[in-house]
């Protein structure tokens, strides 16, 4: 079964806006194409410029659910795809050979009494103590899904083969059950902070799209989206000094969430002019390491306490 996520790039821009999330034309023609082709979006770029915020905006506008995995260093199959409830098939297991023992006629012999391996087996591999994960569920789902597989990076490399089953056909073989393949395919979104380089096997599975900072006159259209209230002249100062910290050799350079909560900060306190001391009281809602407020201190020549 399949869904029109989007109509056109135009559309796709439109309902992205309404949804909160201002996309620009290689954005809003990319995340079409996804949903057009049928094909998962690898959105790659530095940390804190929306590629999370892409996926969840794509459910937001078409009505989606949203599953995510989150992948981090020393994820594997259980965690990401799916695995068995040993502590219920063990309940089961023991369950079934106090029956046994307990049964007419019991002889005290369990060897006659018990059930036989094989039909225990069968048993206590079954849906009832199947435990599934974002892939395994966002793949056996018949309602419209986004899935999000964010930060892939993270992740070791020998966790990529557990994606390619799914990115290929959509489907997750499970030995003891079969291969359960989709009946609607998910709306599929990986994102990369880029601290390593994915396989070409994954890439050559996906469309791409890098995403970066954006430019000036965008980010100040997304502050005045997403903090209401927020006079112009507040917002170009801003703007302009994120753009300044952005050029520094920081530990973690201001991400579009971060500038919002800067310009958030500076509503809360009535500040009306980005000043130099302005700037230093506030810093911390924007630097979140010592070592980069230190570096800001002295590039922008801000007044030491």
């Amino acid at each position: 079964m399949s869904m029109t996520w989007f109509d056109s790039p135009t559309d796709a821009t439109a309902r992205l806006g309404a949804a909160g999330y201002l996309a620009d034309a290689a954005t809003a023609t990319t995340t079409f194409l996804a949903g057009a082709l049928e094909k998962p979006l690898l959105l790659e770029g530095p940390a804190g410029v929306g590629k999370t915020e892409l996926a969840k905006a794509v459910s937001r506008a078409t009505g989606a659910e949203l599953v995510r995995l989150q992948c981090y260093e020393g994820l594997d199959e259980a965690r990401a795809l799916y695995e068995w409830n040993y502590k219920k098939q063990l309940l089961a297991i023991q369950a079934s050979g106090a029956e046994a023992q307990a049964g007419p006629g019991s002889t005290g012999d369990g060897d006659h009494q018990s059930r036989p391996w094989e039909d225990l087996d069968r048993s206590i591999f079954t849906e009832e103590f199947l435990l599934t994960r974002p892939l395994l569920t966002a793949i056996r789902r018949d309602e419209p899904t986004v899935l999000l597989i964010d930060e892939v990076d993270k992740t070791d490399i020998e966790v990529e083969g557990l994606l390619l089953e799914v990115l290929s056909d959509f489907q997750v073989t499970i030995p003891e059950l079969g291969t359960v393949a989709a009946t609607r395919r998910p709306y599929v979104v990986l994102t990369s902070n880029a601290s390593r380089e994915l396989s070409e096997a994954v890439k050559r599975r996906c469309l791409y799209l890098h995403i970066d900072y954006p430019d000036a006159a965008r980010e100040r259209q997304i502050l005045q989206q997403q903090v209401p209230g927020l006079d112009d002249r507040i917002a170009e100062q801003l703007v302009a000094t994120v753009g300044r910290l952005r050029e520094l050799e920081l530990k973690k350079a201001p991400s579009i969430a971060e500038s919002v909560d800067w310009a958030r900060t500076l509503i809360a306190l009535e500040i009306r002019e980005l000043d130099e001391k302005a700037i230093k009281d506030t810093l911390g809602a924007v630097l979140k390491h010592q070592s980069d407020h230190e570096r800001a201190v002295k590039e922008l020549k801000l007044a030491r306490s």
